[in-house]
Order: structure tokens, then sequence, then C-alpha cells
């Protein structure tokens, strides 16, 4: 996928391990080690420009390993993680086709069944759908806070205004920042990102995945969360190596302690659609004045421009939307939409978000613009849609016991075993000084 190699302008010295993929009619596991790939590519050559070592080492990623963490990466083993769905989640035929509705959480679920007048079960709901259309109920949970997505075709989404205007959007928005100065972190040979503060304002799935990564590599990041809320099935799996906390940004104390976080971060990753943050009143500018050296990396589903731009969104939302489970119903033969094994647009885009950041350290470090960036899952979607995979392939099929670490992690919920690290550069490899903790479990402080 030379596009993330393009993107991130760094010495290539990608080697893969192994040969097994995801079964699919995409290059799943492809995109999985090339954004690994682009986490080691460019912190080799931070780690080069550090002065931490001579030349840059190669970046090995596990195939295998680097697939499944596309998934989840936990086992528990004295408990059992929340069902990923809630129980009114998933497709359903309209009168012309397919919708998803995405209802995990509760207002996004009471706005799909205040829509369609029904009671929140299943039955009530798919008898509902059936009798719409399915462009006109989109839109009206849409405008109705919630979020859903029809199922439409590759050309459909080609021919589409947002669609149009997401595939002629660079893989990363780059902007540059000039005269900045970042404050001097610790890094070591082992921990290159030692002392990096990381505020993180992120959400399911990508954002966390991006922080999960830079903690990996010794970053300090602490995730702030408003008062209530909770997404029980996948922390788990995303605070690893983090701290979380609880600001409310609504309030003057909350934007108080918020503006102090802030002003001795060094980098902020955050999820927020477009103009979230100005309307609590966190726009651009304000951030500029309380934290002028800050790197910024930014997440927004549907992208940056377009009609689009402020549609909330998730991976399988977008896929839906793009055309992949569309495509994937077809090269399966199946009755119904099939969308990729993982969401493979969380997880590639979370792992180029990281890079992002570690890009713009090593641009720092080489006395070049640092740069702010933005990136999407819709236009990761439209990178992977461009691979299709080929049939003689070794698939994966699920885990194995070698796949999990032999150490046991004693988390918030109970005793875990965790995948392997699915990437190496030289003697660096991926580790966390903490295990995954529950959200709002620490002060937001440094």
């Amino acid at each position: 996928m030379q596009e993330i190699i393009d993107t991130f302008n760094v010495p290539n010295h990608l080697e893969t391990i192994g040969n097994v993929r995801y079964r699919s009619l995409y290059q799943v596991t492809n995109l999985a080690v090339h954004s690994f790939g682009s986490v080691g590519n460019t912190l080799a050559s931070l780690m080069q420009a550090m002065g931490l070592i001579g030349n840059s080492p190669r970046a090995i990623v596990d195939q295998r390993l680097a697939s499944l963490w596309f998934g989840v990466s936990i086992r528990p083993i004295d408990w059992e993680m929340p069902p990923i769905w809630d129980a009114i989640a998933g497709d359903y035929e309209t009168k012309d086709g397919w919708i998803k509705l995405h209802t995990n959480l509760a207002h996004h679920r009471k706005a799909a069944c205040k829509v369609l007048g029904c009671e929140a079960s299943r039955k009530a709901v798919a008898a509902a759908v059936r009798e719409r259309n399915g462009d006109g109920l989109e839109q009206a949970i849409v405008d109705a806070g919630g979020v859903a997505a029809v199922m439409r075709t590759e050309d459909e989404w080609a021919g589409h205004p947002h669609g149009k205007t997401v595939a002629s959007e660079p893989l990363v928005h780059w902007c540059d920042v000039k005269h900045r100065k970042l404050r001097e972190w610790q890094p070591k040979l082992a921990r290159p990102l030692n002392g990096l503060r990381v505020l993180d304002l992120t959400r399911v799935l990508a954002g966390p995945v991006a922080t999960r990564t830079l903690a990996a590599f010794g970053a300090d990041v602490l995730r702030i969360d408003p008062p209530a809320w909770q997404e029980d099935n996948v922390v788990p799996d995303i605070t690893l190596g983090k701290r979380c906390a609880r600001l409310d940004l609504k309030t003057n104390e909350g934007k108080e302690r918020f503006e102090r976080l802030l002003s001795k971060a060094d980098v902020l990753v955050h999820g927020y659609r477009n103009g979230a943050l100005d309307g609590l009143g966190l726009d651009s500018e304000y951030r500029l004045k309380i934290a002028p050296n800050l790197i910024e990396v930014s997440l927004n589903a549907y992208g940056w421009e377009g009609p689009w731009k402020n549609r909330r969104g998730f991976d399988s939302l977008v896929q839906m939307s793009a055309g992949i489970a569309s495509s994937g119903m077809i090269w399966a033969q199946a009755d119904k939409p099939t969308p990729l094994p993982v969401q493979a647009l969380d997880h590639a885009t979370g792992y180029l978000m990281a890079a992002s950041v570690i890009k713009a350290l090593d641009n720092h470090m080489r006395g070049k613009p640092s740069s702010n960036a933005k990136l999407s899952l819709a236009r990761t979607a439209e990178l992977l849609k461009r691979f299709l995979q080929a049939e003689d392939c070794n698939y994966i099929d699920g885990t194995c016991d070698d796949d999990f670490s032999n150490k046991v992690e004693h988390n918030s919920w109970g005793n875990t075993r965790r995948l392997k690290a699915p990437l190496v550069i030289g003697d660096t490899r991926m580790r966390w000084n903490s295990p995954a903790c529950a959200l709002g479990s620490h002060e937001a402080q440094w």
C-alpha cells in the first residue's frame, strides 16, 4: 500500500513475517501490516533523529499478530467482556434495500425508535423499518440525533456528493505549524516516547487505538471523559497503558482544569466531529492560545469536507455507506450485508493517527515545521477498496494460546491475557507500563 508509505515520507524499512490473512474480499491483513508498519517506520526515523540509534532499524511486523490486533486484544480469564452490540443494533431490510442502525449508545437508540415510532425491541424495529425507504429513514434518524447508514454500492458511493469529496481528500490532511518549540521529553532506546504528554479526548475506537499505541512506546497518556460516559464493551481492550479521568467541560471548574492540562500537554488527540469542540468553547484559537506548541491529531468519521462532514459515524456505518458491505455481500454470495471480518477502518486509522503524531515529532527533531494531522474512517475505506484479496491464501481461523502473552494482566475487571505485540523496531518493543483501567479511575492531572 504505497500511499501509506508516501504519506509519511520516511525511509521504509518494513519487514513482514508470516503468511496468513483474514478471509475477505479486501486485503484487510495487508492494511493491518502497513498500518503497523507506518508506526514502525516513523518511530525508527524519530529514534534516528533523536540520536538513539545510528541507522534506521527494520520495523518488523508479524502478519498474524497484526491481523489479530485489528480485533480484540484480550482474553479474559476469570470474567467476561460485555457484548459488543446492544440488542437493537444491526442490519435491517427496508422497502428498497438495507440499513444499519447503530444503537449502542442510549441516546442513539432512543432517536432511532422515536423516528420509527416503535418500542425498543428487535422485532418491533424490524417491522417498522420494513415500511420505510432507506434514504428517507437514514436522513430522519440522522436529523433526530441518531446514527444509521443505508447500504450503498461502491458505484453509488462514487457518485454520491460526499463520496466524491472523500475520494478527493488525502489519506492524512497535514497542516504545517511554524515557530513551534516542543517541550523536551525523556526518550530512551527502549521507550522513545517516554515522558511525552498525550491528552486523549477520544472514544470508540480509532482514537483510543492511536493513544494506546503511543502508550506502548512510553507516552504518558491521560484520557478525559465526561462524567457519565461509559463504553463498557471496549474499555478493557483500549485503555491499556493509560490513565483515565473525568471532567465536565461544560462547567467553569471542569474547563479551568482542562486548561491546565492542555497547557502542559505535548500532544492532543481527539475524535470530535467538525465544530463539536467549538461548541464547548474549545475552538482552535482557544487551544492555540492555551497551548501554542501543541501537536494535534484528530479524527472525523466521514471526513473533513463535503455535505456529511458533520455527520456522526462509526466503522460499521462507513462500511455500509462506502460500498464495502455491498461488495462483500456479492463476493460472499450472501443474502445480507457482509462487512469486513473486523473493524479494520477503525484500527487502521488509529495506527495511522499514532504514526501522524510520531511523524510530527520527527519533523520537529529534524528542524522542519511540525504538522497537525486530520484523518477519517471514510478516507481509509477508499484506500482499502483498491486492494482486493487473492483467493489462494492461508486464512486466519480465530486465535490460539500461542497468540497470547504468558504474562497475566491484572486490570480493573480481573485477570487477562493480552495478545503478543505485533511490532518490533530493532531493540524497541511495544509494551505498556500499566494494565487497562476503568474510565474515571484516576485524577485529572499530569
